[in-house]
């Protein structure tokens, strides 16, 4: 039995030994495994770090990131801007701006906070941290509608605010979707929408990629939940915490990238900022599963 064993190991490890030289031979030749990474440069299956948020970030609601370690998040209910650090994975500071309310987004703007409220009201923060906190009141200026997207567009100087769903709904008129803006140097909103999403895009690309956009309601509106402008590409990224998906939009409005996002991974996925290098976080308000931050790291297509 001793022999027999021991001719076993023998091939073995010749086995193993021939395995390995031909892995070395061909490791300049590997390549990451196809379909992971997506055409927009992230694997959205596999984030590279997962965050779970504490329960005073249970129903998170906006994130904005401040430097490489740290980001801004606020929560629907509260007017509360809470500091998050990356690395310790916990809350290192926090600051009130306003009372309770329903609050939907958050921008940073150099050294300012600006937060959505669902009304399009917007509070310019100021000085935040500091030991008086200033908080600017700007009054909605936009058509009627329930307001969740809001990023800073730095090339234009402008932030871009979004509505869930288009005003005016069921007017018949539902062909694009709005965006509007806010002008950060003179501190006033333009008068019309400085961009039009075009649904006829994204019908268009579900149908060519097989994506059922509204999980059987019969509703092809985007309920878009929060936006934000990619550093180095300056696509516009939008996600849906209603549909569970991510759009991505050119520059004139038009579709460049739609996927659909695992419900296991993304809970419900309400805020979207982007690190100066590319790396995405998207966060998710609890239900089922904690509140979480994920971080995707940016791997150029």
């Amino acid at each position: 039995m001793s022999v027999t064993r021991t001719a076993v190991s023998l091939l073995l490890l010749l086995c193993i030994s021939l395995f390995s030289c031909i892995n070395q031979g061909d490791k300049t030749a590997r390549s990451p495994v196809p379909g992971k990474i997506n055409r927009i440069g992230y694997d959205l299956s596999g984030p590279e770090k997962t965050m779970i948020l504490p329960p005073s970030l249970l129903e998170v609601s906006g994130i904005a990131v401040i430097d490489s370690t740290t980001v801004a998040c606020i929560q629907d209910e509260n007017g509360i801007i809470f500091i998050f650090d990356l690395g310790q994975n916990e809350i290192t500071d926090h600051f009130t701006f306003y009372y309770a309310g329903d609050y939907e987004g958050i921008a940073r703007v150099d050294s300012s906070f600006f937060v959505l409220r669902s009304d399009g009201v917007i509070f310019e923060i100021r000085n935040p941290g500091a030991s008086e906190v200033q908080t600017h009141i700007i009054p909605a200026a936009f058509p009627a509608a329930e307001y969740e997207g809001i990023c800073f567009d730095q090339d234009d100087h402008r932030l871009l605010i979004v509505p869930k769903t288009r005003p005016g709904r069921g007017s018949g008129e539902e062909t694009d979707h709005p965006v509007y803006g806010y002008d950060t140097r003179s501190g006033t909103p333009f008068n019309e929408a400085v961009l039009e999403l075009h649904l006829s895009s994204v019908i268009r690309y579900a149908s060519e990629n097989e994506l059922r956009m509204d999980e059987g309601k019969n509703d092809t509106g985007l309920r878009i939940s929060a936006v934000a402008i990619h550093p180095l590409t300056n696509l516009i990224f939008a996600v849906s915490a209603v549909n569970r998906m991510l759009y991505v939009f050119n520059n004139d409005g038009t579709v460049n990238y739609i996927e659909r996002l695992n419900p296991d991974l993304f809970n419900l996925p309400e805020g979207i900022s982007f690190h100066d290098n590319g790396d995405m976080l998207i966060s998710n308000e609890g239900s089922v599963n904690p509140p979480s931050l994920l971080l995707f790291k940016y791997q150029l297509p």
